[in-house]
């Protein structure tokens, strides 16, 4: 590949590597490789249907691409890099610059939503059409299709990425400190996950969403989110602990409490939660491990790195 691999995944079982230089290879039966962008990559989504890829750079263009070939501009803000994506229900698409956010429905409406400060991050709720904004000192939630008031959460500092919980209870963000800020939806109750010597730039959900598995450490931090407080007065799990390499990417299992880590080496390990199992899968390579996603069978794994290795590992070969 060339350059920075943002993104690493499968469509429709078709293994994709999206290269921060502009290229979108898909390395099936008939591999393709498309250039969807004048020029870098910023950000790169799989719709919520599986079919396709939306894609943002510096050409400021948000773009879906799929495996027959075919590019299409869902919608673009010239001069701007669009670098924060989302893919939500319906196929609706949410992009930002700045201060300002939009989605895109399916029928090609948009719609604008500003804030006082920039947007680092952005998520769909898993059901309804709701959307997180991470700003500076907290958190936005929109009804996407409504005009009323947003709700407002607060917390000092800079929020970079957001996600809900897979069931929609709980709202996450990564800071500009090496540190996660989370909110119980019901009461807006504060939780606060610190003690990494890195900022966090990685993370997945567990299968049920029981678990929220990080990196930024020398080990995969696994948050429980079992109780009523969520991860509060809970020991975070520690897998794959390595001394001599930071974790920098994790992907949890579609289907089992497993979680494969990429390491700031280039390797990639595979670390059951319940014993703290680990299979070697890949070992050290060309640069820091930048993407990590599975296919939905949960037996292929899709990787990139920060300095131009991908690949797939297949469990069963």
């Amino acid at each position: 590949m060339d350059g920075f691999i943002v993104r690493a995944g499968f469509l429709k079982g078709v293994p994709f590597f999206v290269s921060g230089s502009g290229p979108v290879r898909f390395i099936g039966a008939e591999p393709k490789v498309l250039t969807p962008h004048d020029g870098g990559v910023l950000a790169a989504e799989i719709t919520k249907d599986g079919n396709s890829l939306i894609t943002s750079g510096d050409d400021g263009k948000i773009m879906q691409s799929d495996l027959d070939g075919n590019m299409v501009r869902l919608a673009e803000r010239p001069r701007k890099w669009i670098d924060v994506l989302a893919c939500g229900p319906s196929g609706a698409v949410a992009f930002a610059s700045g201060r300002a956010a939009w989605v895109r429905l399916a029928d090609g409406t948009e719609k604008e939503f500003q804030h006082e400060r920039a947007v680092g991050g952005l998520a769909f709720a898993p059901k309804g059409l709701r959307l997180a904004v991470a700003r500076y000192d907290g958190a936005t939630l929109w009804w996407v299709n409504t005009s009323g008031k947003p709700v407002e959460l607060g917390w000092k500092g800079a929020h970079l990425d957001i996600a809900f919980s897979p069931e929609g209870k709980y709202l996450v963000t990564t800071m500009q400190e090496n540190a996660l800020h989370g909110w119980r939806l019901a009461d807006s109750q504060d939780m606060r996950m610190t003690g990494y010597p890195a900022k966090v730039k990685s993370w997945s959900w567990s299968v049920k969403g029981r678990h929220l598995a990080t990196a930024g450490a020398s080990a995969a931090i696994v948050w429980p989110f079992t109780g009523k407080t969520g991860p509060m007065g809970q020991t975070p799990l520690q897998l794959g602990v390595r001394g001599d390499s930071l974790v920098t990417c994790v992907a949890c299992h579609p289907k089992e409490e497993v979680v494969a880590i990429g390491y700031a080496d280039g390797m990639i390990m595979m670390v059951r939660f319940q014993d703290n199992a680990e299979v070697l899968l890949k070992r050290p390579g060309a640069g820091p491990i930048s993407t990590l996603a599975w296919d939905t069978a949960g037996m292929r794994i899709a990787f990139g790195s920060e300095e131009a290795e991908a690949g797939v590992i297949d469990l069963q070969g």
